[in-house]
């Protein structure tokens, strides 16, 4: 196993995370901006009006991508497991 080899699964599977937390963190954010905005318009300073939105965001975002998720984890797992003999040497 040559460190390139090792370097560009580790590589993969650190794209891989970042793409997921991305996904994951990204509608949050602008959904906490938006009522950020509004709370500082309308001067209502409620902690759970700025956390319930974006735990229904980052639920929703869960919902729709869930199924594409698991598949690239899985897709990556069996890559992984059905090269580990190669891998290995």
């Amino acid at each position: 196993m040559t460190p390139e080899l090792v370097v560009s699964i580790f590589s993969q599977a650190v794209w891989l995370i970042m793409i997921f937390v991305s996904i994951l963190v990204l509608p949050s954010l602008f959904v906490g901006l938006i009522v950020a905005v509004f709370q500082a318009a309308t001067q209502v300073n409620e902690q759970t009006l700025s956390f319930l939105p974006r735990l229904m965001a980052t639920l929703l975002t869960m919902v729709f991508t869930g199924n594409w998720m698991i598949s690239e984890i899985s897709d990556f797992f069996d890559y992984l497991f059905i090269n580990i003999p190669s891998l290995i040497g």
